[in-house]
Order: structure tokens, then sequence, then C-alpha cells
């Protein structure tokens, strides 16, 4: 457990000052990086002080459920990803005429992307220039924010593979028709009324 709190502790201290970071080309590494390196060096301490066999850590829940979960991130979210940035502009036209008809259909629209791309920060990324080209208001672009949150619609997500891989318990699960899975609700839940609450507040603020 120190190894991994003194792992944080460099790199929130290499966070700080960007100086202080390891140079790979004359240029400072990016904190993504130096996160990773930082945390592997953690990882293989701890193998060596507590003298794990190496061999064993592939055969645990744990480490099949990580895995999973890293091919679902990587192989899912770049696809997702290369399709929507290929159809974009198509995106864009579809979007234009209903949003700025009904304004609302942008917290569905954000939904949706969220789910295409795996990614809130992505989905924000993408879309919120796209509305506000299209002459959105920006009170509903800050109500609707939560609707970035959609990728627990299918459960394609690393941590809900790692959730369900670790219920042993099998309460936590994927249902026969996939969409109907243990995340779904408290997903729409969650979403709808942050989405509600955010409208609400917007309007009494005279923003939309």
């Amino acid at each position: 457990m120190w190894i991994f709190v003194g792992a944080i502790a460099v790199v929130a201290f290499l966070g700080a000052d960007e100086a202080l970071r390891p140079e790979f080309g004359g240029k400072p590494l990016s904190m993504v990086l130096t996160i990773q390196m930082f945390m592997m060096m953690a990882g293989a301490f701890i193998i060596i002080f507590t003298k794990t066999n190496p061999a064993a850590i592939g055969k645990t829940e744990v480490f099949r459920a990580g895995m999973i979960a890293v091919v679902a991130v990587f192989g899912v979210a770049w696809m997702a990803d290369s399709v929507f940035e290929a159809n974009l502009p198509i995106i864009k036209d579809a979007l234009a005429g209903v949003v700025q008809t009904h304004p609302w259909t942008y917290a569905l629209a954000l939904l949706i992307v969220s789910k295409f791309v795996n990614s809130q920060a992505a989905a924000i990324s993408a879309l919120v220039p796209v509305a506000l080209s299209i002459g959105v208001e920006p009170g509903y672009v800050v109500a609707f924010a939560a609707a970035c949150y959609g990728y627990y619609i299918l459960p394609t997500y690393p941590s809900d593979l790692a959730a369900i891989q670790f219920d042993r318990s099998g309460t936590t699960h994927i249902g026969k028709y996939l969409i109907n899975h243990s995340f779904i609700l408290p997903g729409l839940i969650g979403v709808s009324t942050s989405c509600l609450v955010g409208y609400l507040l917007a309007a009494a603020r005279g923003l939309v």
C-alpha cells in the first residue's frame, strides 16, 4: 500500500512541475506516460517485495477482469471514435434541424454519442462545439451536461465488465437481451434526474 501511496505522491509532484518529469526527445513526458511508468514500477516493486509468483497473477479473477476491460476500452472505444469522427459532417447535418427546433433533443444526442465513443470527455468535446455552432443556447448545453454519461446503455465499458467479473454472487449480470443488465436502471435514473434538475435550475436562472 505504501508503495502505491509513494508513487501517487511522486506523480502528483511531477504534475505540479513539468520540468521535473523524465524527458524523451528533449521534451518532458506527458502526464499519461508518467503515471503509467510509476504505476508499473509500483506494481513491479510489490511483486518483488511480497515475493508473489508472477505466473499466478494471470490466473486470478482480478487480472482476467482487468484484461477484458482493457480490450473493451481500447477496441470498442477506438472503433466507435473512428466511426464518429469519419461521419461527423453527416451527424452534424442530421442533428441541426431537430435540435434547433426541439433543444431538449440535444440531451438525447449527447447520450447516444457518448455511447458510441464510450467516453464522457470525448462526447462533450465532440458534440458541444457542434451544438453551439448550430445555435443551441449555452443554457441547454450546461443543463444537459449529465447526458454525456451514456456508456452504461450497453455493458461494454471496462468498469461494468470488471464489476460483472468480480461479482461471484451473480447479482451483477448481463441479461438475455443484452440491454437488460444491472446498470441500465441506475444509469437511466441518474442521467434523467440530473438533466431534469439541470434544466429546472437553468430555467430558474433564465438561461433557457
